[in-house]
């Protein structure tokens, strides 16, 4: 079976999680390395859980880099009231001995992009710090990937704040950035993201699985849904089983911007959804947009169980 090279860039809280031990061990994926960036909760904390997360996937060894401590300009605003005080429903795991690899972020993007014979596909789950930093340090690198398949922003409503959502409100100028790189974006946001869900009888059964991976699984999700009070959305891996599995998305192209403002729109992502009628005979067009393909529904059963097979065979 053919694998996709793929690189995750994270700040692991319990969606990265899900999304991370899809990467690690679904066959059509070959995970490069995994690149780490302050967002739901402070980097070092990001390192510490994807190598506890790792682990439980049984990934082999697959190098993991420490990246940006803030966003561009500002300061961090952390999720922890979402994800526990250390991002990860605070299960109390022990700290893994893997070895975080002595590059950083940008050095390692640089480096496997350059190595890779095959053209990667880029898949940040995070605030954009990193990728933007990559793409100003490394242009030529950067033009070698295939594409950047983004978990971000929103063609509606925002999370963060009524207008944008997280990762890209985290960090409008990084996400200018990328999103006007000219390298081809698919946008994974907040219209699908809460859509395909875990119960919590469903984590009681991965939790009962012979297989360690499904045993963490279950653990985590039961925590989130202790947490929360309700199913938990399976959020950042998406975006990861859109690059395998394109039949499960459906998107559009539209012309992005990201407001990056001082005022109440800050972080949002400007979607033109205009009709292309309108479109012709409206002279205001947005400046310095990005043409990107956004992601406005998906197949929620195929989603769930994609992922849930793959954490668990005989789920």
């Amino acid at each position: 079976m053919n694998s996709t090279p793929v690189i995750l860039d994270v700040d692991t809280g319990i969606d990265d999680a899900f999304a991370i031990l899809f990467a690690a061990r679904h066959p059509s994926i070959k995970l490069l390395g995994v690149t780490c960036v302050d967002g739901n909760t402070n980097v070092a904390q990001v390192v510490a859980n994807t190598l506890q997360v790792l682990d439980a996937a049984g990934a082999g060894d697959i190098p993991v880099a420490r990246g940006a401590i803030r966003p561009l300009l500002g300061q961090s605003q952390y999720a922890e009231y979402v994800h526990g005080e250390d991002g990860m429903g605070d299960l109390g795991l022990p700290p893994s001995r893997r070895n975080v690899d002595a590059r950083s972020a940008i050095e390692l993007l640089r480096d496997l992009v350059d190595q890779s014979p095959e053209a990667v596909t880029l898949v940040p789950l995070a605030p954009l710090t990193n990728i933007a930093l990559f793409l100003r340090a490394f242009p030529e690198s950067a033009k070698k990937l295939k594409r950047i398949v983004l978990m971000g922003g929103s063609a509606s409503a925002g999370n963060a704040t009524p207008a944008a959502e997280f990762n890209v409100w985290h960090d409008p100028e990084a996400a200018a950035i990328v999103f006007q790189s000219g390298i081809p974006i698919t946008m994974y946001g907040l219209d699908v993201f809460m859509r395909p869900c875990v119960s919590a009888e469903e984590a009681e059964k991965l939790s009962k699985s012979s297989d360690a991976c499904a045993q963490f699984a279950g653990r985590l999700i039961s925590a989130f849904v202790e947490r929360i009070g309700s199913p938990v959305t399976l959020g950042d891996y998406g975006a990861v089983a859109s690059v395998i599995a394109p039949e499960l998305v459906t998107t559009q192209r539209f012309d992005v911007v990201v407001d990056t403002s001082a005022g109440p729109a800050r972080g949002q992502t400007i979607v033109d959804r205009r009709p292309a009628l309108e479109l012709e005979i409206e002279p205001l067009r947005l400046e310095n947009a990005a043409k990107v393909d956004v992601t406005l529904d998906l197949d929620v059963e195929g989603m769930r169980q994609l992922w849930l097979k793959t954490i668990d065979p005989h789920f």
